[in-house]
Parts: structure tokens; sequence; C-alpha cells
């Protein structure tokens, strides 16, 4: 079975004005859509084909780095829809808890968060994670994922240029201040620390 593009969880005007609708019709409804059609094209009449898009993760890292790149972007992707939202209230309850515990206050984890995406080198991903009980901050490179890491993560925010040059330039810290302070889905990173293990897609 093919895998389908996931909606977005919010209006496309949700995000504005840190990500305008444009950008998310380019972003969502071209560069996401495009790593899934890679990933669907590459993977039809293959033993791959039905299996679990963290099967196809796992199967092809370290030996199709074409499909590897292509279905590693539909996770991410995914997933950082989910971690944003129209409106963030903060975290509570045993998230915040682990928060102060790792970071010593939620305000300094949202420096922490927007200081490593500046700083990361052209194009990736930087993740809050947990592991082993305890958070921490995370970044990959490129198309890599925390998907088939050993890792549970539970937001990450896209420092792609695609993500934010419509609206920002090359603003990076600006988007990042926008999106960590305005739209992160603390009610979603609680879910999946509460889950315990790494989201599934769809989930």
């Amino acid at each position: 079975m093919a895998f389908e593009l996931t909606p977005l969880p919010y209006d496309s005007e949700a995000l504005a004005p840190a990500i305008s609708a444009e950008t998310l019709s380019f972003h969502h409804g071209k560069h996401h859509k495009t790593y899934v059609d890679k990933t669907n094209a590459a993977i039809e009449g293959t033993e791959l084909d039905g299996k679990s898009l963290e099967d196809v993760i796992r199967a092809s890292r370290g030996s199709n780095q074409g499909l590897f790149n292509n279905s590693a972007q539909v996770w991410n992707h995914s997933f950082y829809w989910a971690s944003l939202a129209p409106t963030s209230t903060g975290p509570s309850g045993d998230l915040a808890d682990k928060i102060d515990e790792a970071f010593g206050s939620v305000e300094e984890l949202k420096t922490k968060l927007a200081e490593r995406g500046v700083g990361h080198f052209a194009s990736g991903w930087v993740w809050l994670a947990e592991k082993d009980g305890k958070l921490s901050i995370e970044e990959t490179h490129d198309a890599d994922t925390l998907a088939d890491s050993g890792f549970n993560p539970l937001l990450t925010f896209d420092v792609w240029e695609h993500a934010y040059y419509l609206d920002h330039q090359n603003l990076r810290p600006a988007y990042l201040k926008a999106v960590i302070e305005g739209h992160a889905n603390w009610d979603f990173a609680a879910e999946n620390l509460a889950r315990g293990t790494a989201w599934t897609y769809p989930a």
C-alpha cells in the first residue's frame, strides 16, 4: 500500500506570520509531497512494498541513500507538522518536570533549542528527545532522522532553508524564535513522552 501525504493538522493560515500559508503550500504541498511520491516509486514492486515507513527507513539506511533520504524526510516532515500548533501554552506535568531537570527551565530549553538550530550548519533538524528517562537536544543533518535511532523524539524543528526563506529570508534566528516561542506543540511532546516509544507513521 502506498504511503499518503499526511494532511496538515491545522488550517494553512494557522501558523502565520511565523510560517505563512504560502510557505506551507510549497513546503507541505510540494517538498513533502515529492518525498512521498519518490518513496512510493522506489519501493513499488519490491520487498519493502507494504512495509511500515519505519521499516523502509531501517532497511535503506546505509544501503540505499536515495530511498533513505526520501523516506526519512517523509517521516521527519510528518513529525514536524505535528510538532507545531496554532498556539503554544507551554509544557506541564511530567514533561515540565523533566525539562526543569534537564535544562533548568522551559525558557532555558527554548533558548538552547534556538541556539542549536541557529548554529546547525546547512540543512537539518533540531530535536527535543528522550532516552532512558532523560531529555536532550539532538541534531540530525540533511535528511537524517531519529525515527530509528533509539531516541524517543518529542518535538522537531526544521532548519532547511525552504522551511523559512519565503517568510524570513536568511534570518533563521527569527524563524526559530517565532516557532519555538509561539507554535511549539507541547501537548504533542507530552504524548510522545508518556508513550515512551518513538512515534510511528502515521500516528
